[in-house]
């Protein structure tokens, strides 16, 4: 791991990834969700910010460790909290666009899908597009086959020239209309949630992922971190992550909280 020194007890967000950040070749393993809930227990906030969908997003801000879940790229943020009397919980939602334009904007991504899978039919629709609200989400590796990167960035040419945003995870190709992403999202769930200004974010919160779609994420907070796995695209990126773990995925993401676990201990 890069030397953590510049580490402090003040972090009091973790901003995270999901796939093959906390996740392990497809799979959430007991380390990484127990570290989950070891960060929750020592007062740290948990926010996943991830690609996935929002009938992801719904079970994981209800049932996760989480303060809240933001998901596909930041089109929404849901939030599982009590009322204002503290008494009674309710899922909480957020989204960019009003339920019109969101519709709207489906029946767009659909005619972007027949494109891509008549251009490129090694590709496949991802298996949670159903569960989807903002985006269209075209798998290229996790039930298909691996594409070639070539045939990966033709589909953000689809996606791009039909004028969508595209950006690549490491599973899936997400595009949507909207001028937002999860940097985005994020200052606007801190700003609603805590009224935290953008220098406060920076203070308080720290990001850990491990893809291309990550690095709006790196750019913008000066406590990044990347768990080791990313060191493919590293080549790919110019606003790379601060500190890399030595583990990859799901074990990099439990050794970083083991990091922070003993940093919170040691400033009793």
């Amino acid at each position: 791991m890069k030397n953590f020194k510049d580490f402090n007890s003040k972090i009091e967000f973790i901003l995270t990834d999901i796939d093959d950040t906390l996740s392990t070749e497809g799979q959430l393993h007991a380390a990484a969700y127990e570290s989950l809930w070891k960060l929750h227990d020592a007062g740290l906030k948990i926010i996943p910010i991830t690609g996935r969908p929002a009938g992801w997003c719904e079970m994981i801000a209800r049932f996760w460790p989480v303060d809240g879940v933001i998901g596909e790229n930041g089109g929404f943020y849901f939030r599982y909290s009590a009322d204002q009397l503290g008494e009674l919980k309710k899922m909480h939602r957020w989204f960019f666009f009003d339920s019109i334009t969101r519709e709207q904007n489906q029946k767009k991504l659909a005619l972007i899908q027949n494109e891509i899978l008549s251009q490129i039919p090694q590709a496949g629709l991802a298996s949670d597009q159903f569960c989807r609200m903002m985006d269209l989400a075209i798998d290229f590796c996790e039930d298909v086959p691996s594409l070639t990167s070539d045939q990966i960035q033709k589909i953000v040419h689809i996606f791009e020239k039909n004028g969508a945003q595209a950006k690549i995870s490491s599973i899936h190709v997400n595009g949507w209309f909207g001028n937002y992403n999860k940097v985005s999202t994020s200052l606007e769930y801190f700003k609603n949630i805590y009224g935290f200004s953008e220098s406060e974010c920076h203070q308080k919160c720290l990001f850990i992922g491990d893809s291309l779609n990550d690095e709006p994420m790196f750019e913008k907070f000066p406590l990044s971190v990347g768990v080791s796995n990313i060191q493919k695209f590293l080549p790919l990126m110019k606003s790379p992550p601060q500190f890399i773990t030595t583990l990859p995925a799901g074990d990099g993401f439990t050794e970083l909280a083991q990091h922070l676990l003993k940093l919170k201990l040691d400033s009793i």
